[in-house]
């Protein structure tokens, strides 16, 4: 019997056993190795490319997806390689797509210090009840768990100061880059093309939850090797589908009518019941869901960006591959979803890709020429967001694609090898259409209008890095002055730190969360597919 190697990763050096049938991105996923498969495995990113060094005669011959990429000689994509024999060890190499560019830092603003864990004596206290001898000091992690990207800041809960900042990319980018594709992975056996079972779910669910933990416990450990006994408080935030992963609630009512998570409440839970490497008397607390796909990321941003206690009327805009919208005051707020998909982060566009080394974040075309920057400053290797946003707006402005989105000659070039085409338009224009509609329907339920606006604010990685004036100009964001729109950066890590510092703000958190009303714009507006393909459109 033949073996499978990696031998770019520890893990995979050791080799697996070959099991005819499965494919060569099951043997990855297996041993949790790091892999663009951001479709979830059925074939249509093209991003999961391997290089079989060795063992090509055991694998299928190239699928219908795979002629299309014009891969040079050995190369296959990981879900399509399918093992039909056992004749010969198999050598895989990994193609590296980079690391992200990830937003590391919210507002850090001046929070008053009042947390759970405090010294007294020379001991650790808790609600007034020792716990604990005093050893180096009293922290704590702030954890914002995105679907791309997971960052955590470890806090001294003694005076406040942020000791350190990790991320990484999140290792479930493995079973697919959007909720949608991790919660398929948790509810459906596709080879089998049949439901999971209860014990299944929980074991895929599990196996998703346990490289996460992991990831955070090997970051802290790199930090300092021997602060984990002094880490007392984690303070979780992250979308509906992250946090209940990591909290192994069943997340498979989030991929059906209604979409409602089973627990929206707030969670507490052991050290050991999570797995995190903290001291042993310590707990995590994960922040309140709001409802539906409107998770406990948009309770953090709400606090960090004070909307809630606003006189006038605000708006809030995380945007993703699931955007998030709230509109309201102190008096009122209400929130909704936008299923805008992948495109704006390089999904199903083909000269799409995530914010990585390479991306081309910046475009401009003057005369007809184009102008663009990469992120690292590296040799372009394809667009990411922010410049498919740019790009959007400047062949809008130089009449290369019409108010209906029509792109002159089905295709435009950014470089010699990189372009755009009519398909990819579409998709963009599609999510463009999500938020939009979505920002829309909310200002209609509420009875006011763009003028109506104080301020806007825009939160997280991507919202981060846009240019203001492009997303104005396709219509992604509502137009108004330019000073009245707030970037506050990763607003979820900072509503995270500020209730870590402050326990009074876990009450805070919960009655947001509770107050804000939840809107399925597609079930409250009877005009709904007719505005959302009225937004597809320029005007």
């Amino acid at each position: 019997m033949g073996y499978i190697y990696f031998p770019q990763f520890k893990k995979g050096k050791e080799g697996l056993k070959i099991h005819p049938g499965l494919t060569i991105l099951d043997f990855i996923q297996k041993l949790q190795i790091k892999i663009n498969a951001e479709c979830g495995g059925v074939g249509k990113c093209g991003k999961c490319i391997v290089r079989i060094e060795k063992g090509e005669e055991n694998l299928n011959q190239l699928t219908s997806s795979e002629k299309k990429l014009n891969f040079p000689e050995k190369y296959r994509l990981a879900c399509q390689a399918r093992i039909v024999r056992d004749v010969s060890d198999i050598v895989v190499y990994i193609k590296d797509f980079g690391e992200y560019e990830i937003l590391k830092y919210g507002m850090e603003k001046e929070v008053e210090i009042c947390p759970t864990y405090i010294k007294k004596n020379g001991k650790v206290y808790k609600n007034g009840k020792e716990i604990d001898i005093y050893r180096e000091g009293i922290f704590g992690l702030a954890i914002d768990i995105g679907t791309t990207t997971i960052v955590f800041d470890i806090v001294n809960l003694e005076n406040g100061d942020i000791i350190g900042t990790v991320a990484k990319t999140n290792p479930q980018i493995i079973y697919g880059n959007d909720v949608i594709s991790r919660i398929e992975y948790v509810m459906v056996d596709k080879k089998e093309k049949r439901f999971l079972d209860k014990d299944e779910r929980f074991k895929k669910l599990i196996e998703m939850q346990k490289i996460v933990v992991e990831m955070i416990n090997e970051s802290i450990k790199e930090f300092n090797n021997s602060i984990n006994e002094s880490i007392y408080e984690v303070v979780v935030a992250g979308n509906s589908t992250m946090r209940e992963i990591f909290f192994l609630n069943d997340i498979s009512t989030l991929g059906k009518m209604p979409y409602e998570p089973l627990i929206k409440e707030s969670l507490i839970k052991k050290p050991d019941e999570i797995g995190l490497n903290i001291n042993k008397n310590g707990e995590i607390y994960g922040l309140p869901l709001i409802g539906g796909h409107v998770g406990a990321d948009i309770v953090a941003d709400i606090i960090s960006s004070e909307i809630y206690n606003d006189e006038k009327l605000c708006m809030l805009i995380d945007i993703g591959t699931n955007g998030e919208i709230v509109i309201g005051n102190k008096e009122k707020l209400l929130a909704t979803s936008a299923a805008a998909g992948g495109a704006f982060e390089g999904v199903n566009i083909s000269c799409g890709i995530g914010g990585i080394e390479g991306a081309i974040k910046e475009i401009k075309i003057l005369n007809g020429k184009v102008y663009y920057s990469t992120i690292g400053n590296k040799y372009p290797i394809g667009i990411c967001g922010s410049g498919l946003i740019d790009l959007l707006s400047e062949l809008l402005k130089n009449k290369i694609i019409d108010e209906k989105a029509r792109l002159k000659n089905n295709e435009f070039y950014i470089t010699g090898d990189i372009k755009i085409n009519q398909q990819d338009i579409f998709q963009l224009i599609t999510s463009k259409a999500a938020i939009k509609t979505a920002w829309q329907i909310l200002l209609k339920i509420y009875s006011a209008e763009i003028k109506d606006i104080e301020k806007i604010y825009i939160s997280g990685g991507f919202g981060n890095f846009i240019n203001i004036e492009s997303a104005i100009n396709i219509g992604l964001i509502p137009d108004i002055k330019k000073e009245k729109i707030i970037k506050i950066g990763n607003g979820s890590l900072e509503g995270a730190r500020e209730i870590l510092l402050c326990s009074q703000k876990r009450k805070l958190a919960e009655e947001i969360a509770k107050r804000v009303i939840h809107i399925r714009t597609n079930e409250i507006e009877k005009n709904f597919e007719y505005i959302l393909a009225e937004n597809m459109y320029f005007n």
